[in-house]
């Protein structure tokens, strides 16, 4: 298999792990990622450029490391996006959580990423709701887990 093709592979895996179609693709991002095109990408019959490659991840919600071949992805490597909140579990413990929940909500604008039920943060992210909640990175990353917010493992880095 080629680089390509395997890239490919990738982006389709990842895809389809979100349980998108084509389709779904294009449509919630509002046209910026046509079906054909991601398609293309997806069999290898189109090569994708570096930029976009990392802009297809980011819509994704998925580390850059992810869709690339090669021991960083087959190690899991994260490259700072190994943190995913369950933002409907966030949204129905209320109160205490509003301000973090807009903080993720101008994320999720940032990024154009309208999924709002995961999202998928990076350390740095991490590092500034800790300061919105008046707490460490450590501590609310360990707060989202025990309230089921957060759903993957990473390290909240110093």
């Amino acid at each position: 298999m080629s680089y390509t093709e395997e890239v490919g592979e990738r982006l389709r895996r990842v895809r389809v792990d979100k349980g998108l179609s084509l389709q779904d693709v294009e449509r919630r991002s509002d046209g910026r990622w046509k079906a054909a095109v991601v398609g293309s990408y997806e069999r290898g019959d189109r090569n994708i450029s570096a930029t976009r490659l990392l802009e297809l991840a980011e819509f994704y919600g998925v580390s850059p490391s992810s869709v690339l071949p090669g021991d960083a992805a087959a190690s899991g490597a994260t490259s700072g996006y190994g943190i995913v909140l369950d933002l409907e579990r966030l949204e129905s413990l209320g109160g205490r959580y509003a301000a973090l929940r807009r903080y993720l909500e101008t994320i999720q604008v940032q990024r154009g990423d309208f999924n709002r039920r995961v999202l998928s943060i990076r350390n740095e992210d991490l590092r500034a709701l800790a300061v919105v909640q008046d707490t460490t990175a450590a501590e609310l990353l360990d707060e989202l887990r025990r309230m089921g917010v957060s759903t993957e493992h990473a390290e909240p880095g110093a």
